[in-house]
Protein backbone atom coordinates (compact mmCIF):
# COMPACT_ATOMS: atom_id res chain seq x y z
CA UNK A 1 0.00 0.00 0.00
CA UNK A 2 1.36 3.18 -0.85
CA UNK A 3 1.91 5.82 2.06
CA UNK A 4 0.10 8.63 2.58
CA UNK A 5 1.73 11.89 1.40
CA UNK A 6 0.62 14.43 3.54
CA UNK A 7 2.05 17.18 1.06
CA UNK A 8 4.11 19.14 3.88
CA UNK A 9 7.73 18.57 2.88
CA UNK A 10 9.94 21.89 2.74
CA UNK A 11 6.97 23.38 4.35
CA UNK A 12 7.39 25.65 7.20
CA UNK A 13 5.33 25.66 10.71
CA UNK A 14 5.39 26.82 13.84
CA UNK A 15 4.86 25.00 17.06
CA UNK A 16 4.88 25.95 20.62
CA UNK A 17 5.47 24.26 23.84
CA UNK A 18 7.72 22.18 21.83
CA UNK A 19 9.73 21.00 24.91
CA UNK A 20 7.71 18.39 25.58
CA UNK A 21 4.35 16.27 25.64
CA UNK A 22 2.40 17.01 22.78
CA UNK A 23 3.98 19.80 21.32
CA UNK A 24 6.95 18.04 21.06
CA UNK A 25 5.17 14.91 19.61
CA UNK A 26 4.07 17.14 16.92
CA UNK A 27 7.40 18.75 15.53
CA UNK A 28 9.23 15.98 15.85
CA UNK A 29 6.44 14.61 13.59
CA UNK A 30 6.41 17.37 11.37
CA UNK A 31 10.36 16.71 10.86
CA UNK A 32 9.86 13.80 9.75
CA UNK A 33 7.91 14.48 7.33
CA UNK A 34 10.65 16.72 5.68
CA UNK A 35 8.84 19.71 7.17
CA UNK A 36 10.97 23.07 8.67
CA UNK A 37 10.04 23.55 12.16
CA UNK A 38 10.28 26.78 14.56
CA UNK A 39 10.08 25.07 17.92
CA UNK A 40 9.55 27.31 20.67
CA UNK A 41 9.73 26.34 24.14
CA UNK A 42 10.83 28.52 27.58
CA UNK A 43 13.50 25.71 28.43
CA UNK A 44 16.50 26.29 26.41
CA UNK A 45 17.91 22.42 27.08
CA UNK A 46 14.74 20.58 25.95
CA UNK A 47 15.03 22.42 22.68
CA UNK A 48 18.45 21.56 22.24
CA UNK A 49 17.72 17.69 22.57
CA UNK A 50 15.01 18.58 20.19
CA UNK A 51 17.17 19.94 17.60
CA UNK A 52 19.51 17.20 18.16
CA UNK A 53 16.76 14.31 16.94
CA UNK A 54 16.34 15.88 13.37
CA UNK A 55 19.02 19.09 13.08
CA UNK A 56 18.32 19.91 9.59
CA UNK A 57 14.46 20.22 10.40
CA UNK A 58 14.25 21.90 13.41
CA UNK A 59 15.23 25.62 14.44
CA UNK A 60 14.36 26.65 17.91
CA UNK A 61 13.17 29.42 20.19
CA UNK A 62 13.90 29.97 23.46
CA UNK A 63 10.93 32.01 24.29
CA UNK A 64 7.42 32.60 26.54
CA UNK A 65 4.58 32.74 24.43
CA UNK A 66 2.65 34.08 26.74
CA UNK A 67 4.84 37.72 26.07
CA UNK A 68 4.43 39.64 23.22
CA UNK A 69 7.77 40.54 22.71
CA UNK A 70 8.34 36.54 21.72
CA UNK A 71 5.61 36.77 19.21
CA UNK A 72 7.75 39.57 17.53
CA UNK A 73 10.78 36.76 17.41
CA UNK A 74 8.45 34.77 15.49
CA UNK A 75 7.84 37.38 13.15
CA UNK A 76 11.17 37.95 12.53
CA UNK A 77 11.95 34.34 12.24
CA UNK A 78 9.22 34.01 9.26
CA UNK A 79 9.99 37.54 7.57
CA UNK A 80 11.56 35.57 4.72
CA UNK A 81 9.85 32.65 4.83
CA UNK A 82 6.53 30.86 3.80
CA UNK A 83 4.80 29.94 6.93
CA UNK A 84 2.60 26.82 6.01
CA UNK A 85 0.90 25.75 9.87
CA UNK A 86 1.07 26.87 13.20
CA UNK A 87 0.54 24.32 16.45
CA UNK A 88 -0.62 27.09 19.08
CA UNK A 89 0.35 25.37 22.23
CA UNK A 90 1.38 26.25 25.86
CA UNK A 91 1.10 25.06 29.92
CA UNK A 92 -2.02 24.75 31.25
CA UNK A 93 -3.46 26.61 34.31
CA UNK A 94 -2.93 25.04 37.61
CA UNK A 95 -5.96 22.48 38.86
CA UNK A 96 -7.92 23.46 41.40
CA UNK A 97 -11.59 24.00 42.13
CA UNK A 98 -13.99 27.16 42.13
CA UNK A 99 -13.21 27.89 45.70
CA UNK A 100 -9.50 27.00 45.52
CA UNK A 101 -9.09 29.94 43.24
CA UNK A 102 -8.30 33.76 43.93
CA UNK A 103 -8.86 36.25 41.81
CA UNK A 104 -5.06 36.71 41.38
CA UNK A 105 -5.47 33.26 40.03
CA UNK A 106 -8.25 34.43 37.62
CA UNK A 107 -6.09 37.24 36.11
CA UNK A 108 -3.12 35.15 35.31
CA UNK A 109 -5.13 32.29 33.94
CA UNK A 110 -6.74 34.66 31.54
CA UNK A 111 -3.38 35.72 30.32
CA UNK A 112 -1.63 32.48 30.12
CA UNK A 113 -4.84 30.65 28.63
CA UNK A 114 -6.29 33.33 26.17
CA UNK A 115 -4.57 36.90 25.83
CA UNK A 116 -1.62 35.33 24.14
CA UNK A 117 -3.36 33.44 21.62
CA UNK A 118 -5.65 36.09 20.60
CA UNK A 119 -2.49 38.25 20.35
CA UNK A 120 -0.19 35.53 18.20
CA UNK A 121 -3.23 34.83 16.23
CA UNK A 122 -3.73 38.54 15.26
CA UNK A 123 0.01 38.89 14.44
CA UNK A 124 -0.04 35.56 12.34
CA UNK A 125 -2.71 36.13 10.39
CA UNK A 126 -1.12 39.27 7.62
CA UNK A 127 1.25 35.80 6.62
CA UNK A 128 -0.97 33.67 5.93
CA UNK A 129 -3.42 36.11 4.04
CA UNK A 130 -0.37 37.57 2.09
CA UNK A 131 -0.20 33.75 0.76
CA UNK A 132 -3.88 33.14 0.62
CA UNK A 133 -3.10 29.67 3.02
CA UNK A 134 -2.31 28.71 6.21
CA UNK A 135 -3.35 26.07 8.99
CA UNK A 136 -3.80 27.28 12.28
CA UNK A 137 -4.32 24.65 15.17
CA UNK A 138 -5.43 25.36 19.02
CA UNK A 139 -4.51 22.64 21.58
CA UNK A 140 -6.87 23.09 23.81
CA UNK A 141 -8.14 20.37 26.49
CA UNK A 142 -11.12 18.23 26.80
CA UNK A 143 -12.65 20.57 29.11
CA UNK A 144 -13.61 22.92 26.31
CA UNK A 145 -16.44 19.69 25.63
CA UNK A 146 -17.22 19.10 28.87
CA UNK A 147 -16.23 19.97 32.37
CA UNK A 148 -13.02 18.55 33.56
CA UNK A 149 -13.66 18.15 38.16
CA UNK A 150 -10.59 20.13 39.68
CA UNK A 151 -10.07 22.46 36.53
CA UNK A 152 -12.04 24.99 37.09
CA UNK A 153 -9.73 27.92 35.15
CA UNK A 154 -9.29 25.60 32.38
CA UNK A 155 -12.82 25.13 31.44
CA UNK A 156 -14.05 28.28 32.14
CA UNK A 157 -11.13 30.45 30.00
CA UNK A 158 -10.55 27.43 27.26
CA UNK A 159 -14.35 28.11 25.73
CA UNK A 160 -13.32 31.81 24.91
CA UNK A 161 -10.94 30.11 21.98
CA UNK A 162 -13.26 27.99 20.92
CA UNK A 163 -15.26 31.20 20.08
CA UNK A 164 -12.51 33.22 18.51
CA UNK A 165 -11.87 30.09 16.63
CA UNK A 166 -15.53 29.74 15.64
CA UNK A 167 -15.78 33.06 14.41
CA UNK A 168 -12.64 33.87 12.75
CA UNK A 169 -12.60 30.47 10.71
CA UNK A 170 -16.04 31.99 9.14
CA UNK A 171 -14.14 35.07 8.28
CA UNK A 172 -10.78 33.83 6.78
CA UNK A 173 -12.25 30.95 4.86
CA UNK A 174 -12.78 32.07 1.82
CA UNK A 175 -8.43 32.89 1.87
CA UNK A 176 -7.61 29.28 2.35
CA UNK A 177 -6.86 29.64 6.03
CA UNK A 178 -9.05 27.31 8.25
CA UNK A 179 -8.73 27.09 11.89
CA UNK A 180 -9.27 24.41 14.05
CA UNK A 181 -9.21 22.87 18.04
CA UNK A 182 -7.61 19.35 18.90
CA UNK A 183 -9.29 18.90 22.71
CA UNK A 184 -7.08 16.21 24.33
CA UNK A 185 -8.02 13.69 26.92
CA UNK A 186 -6.21 12.41 29.34
CA UNK A 187 -2.56 11.69 27.93
CA UNK A 188 0.73 9.95 29.09
CA UNK A 189 2.32 13.44 29.63
CA UNK A 190 3.56 15.85 32.48
CA UNK A 191 0.42 18.18 32.36
CA UNK A 192 -1.87 15.33 33.68
CA UNK A 193 0.42 15.20 36.87
CA UNK A 194 -0.80 18.40 38.21
CA UNK A 195 -4.68 16.56 38.12
CA UNK A 196 -3.28 13.23 39.35
CA UNK A 197 -2.00 14.87 42.28
CA UNK A 198 -5.36 17.37 43.19
CA UNK A 199 -7.61 13.86 42.84
CA UNK A 200 -4.80 12.54 45.29
CA UNK A 201 -4.86 15.32 47.94
CA UNK A 202 -9.50 15.68 47.41
CA UNK A 203 -9.85 12.02 47.80
CA UNK A 204 -6.86 10.86 49.62
CA UNK A 205 -5.64 8.00 47.54
CA UNK A 206 -2.53 7.48 46.15
CA UNK A 207 -1.68 8.90 42.80
CA UNK A 208 -0.97 5.44 41.55
CA UNK A 209 -4.64 4.90 42.44
CA UNK A 210 -5.94 8.39 40.89
CA UNK A 211 -4.34 7.52 37.83
CA UNK A 212 -6.31 4.53 37.81
CA UNK A 213 -9.32 5.83 38.61
CA UNK A 214 -8.73 8.03 35.47
CA UNK A 215 -7.80 5.26 33.23
CA UNK A 216 -11.45 3.42 34.69
CA UNK A 217 -13.12 6.21 33.15
CA UNK A 218 -11.79 6.11 29.53
CA UNK A 219 -13.47 3.50 27.46
CA UNK A 220 -10.83 2.39 25.83
CA UNK A 221 -8.97 2.19 29.03
CA UNK A 222 -5.85 3.40 28.92
CA UNK A 223 -4.07 6.98 28.85
CA UNK A 224 -3.31 8.28 24.66
CA UNK A 225 -0.14 9.39 23.77
CA UNK A 226 1.40 12.50 22.65
CA UNK A 227 2.61 10.86 19.47
CA UNK A 228 -0.93 10.14 18.67
CA UNK A 229 -2.55 13.15 18.95
CA UNK A 230 0.28 14.35 16.65
CA UNK A 231 -0.42 11.89 13.78
CA UNK A 232 -4.04 13.91 14.03
CA UNK A 233 -2.00 17.11 13.99
CA UNK A 234 -0.18 16.60 11.24
CA UNK A 235 -3.26 16.21 9.06
CA UNK A 236 -4.87 18.98 10.37
CA UNK A 237 -1.75 21.01 9.44
CA UNK A 238 -1.64 19.55 5.92
CA UNK A 239 -3.36 20.92 2.71
CA UNK A 240 -5.86 17.67 3.06
CA UNK A 241 -7.24 19.48 5.53
CA UNK A 242 -9.04 21.71 3.21
CA UNK A 243 -12.41 21.16 4.18
CA UNK A 244 -12.11 21.24 7.44
CA UNK A 245 -12.57 24.68 10.00
CA UNK A 246 -13.87 25.94 12.94
CA UNK A 247 -14.11 22.47 14.48
CA UNK A 248 -13.34 20.94 17.83
CA UNK A 249 -11.81 17.61 17.25
CA UNK A 250 -11.60 15.59 20.56
CA UNK A 251 -8.93 12.82 21.18
CA UNK A 252 -10.33 11.46 24.20
CA UNK A 253 -10.49 7.37 23.69
CA UNK A 254 -14.27 8.11 24.02
CA UNK A 255 -13.88 9.89 26.84
CA UNK A 256 -16.72 12.78 25.51
CA UNK A 257 -20.18 11.78 25.54
CA UNK A 258 -22.04 14.49 24.02
CA UNK A 259 -23.45 14.62 20.54
CA UNK A 260 -21.74 17.15 19.50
Amino acid sequence: MKAMDLKIKDQYFLVGGAGSGFGKAVAQALAEEGAHVLAVSRTQSKLDELKASQPQHIDTLTADLTLDASHQLILDYFKDKTIAGAFINAGGPPAGGFFDAEMTDWDEAWKNVVRWKISLTKKLLPLFQANQYGRILYLESISVKQAVPNLILSNALRPVIVGMVKTLAQEVAHQGITLNIMAPGYHSTAAINRLLVKKSEVEGISVEEAKAAFENEIPVGTMGKPEELASLALWLLSPLSRYVTGQIIDHAGGLVKGMA
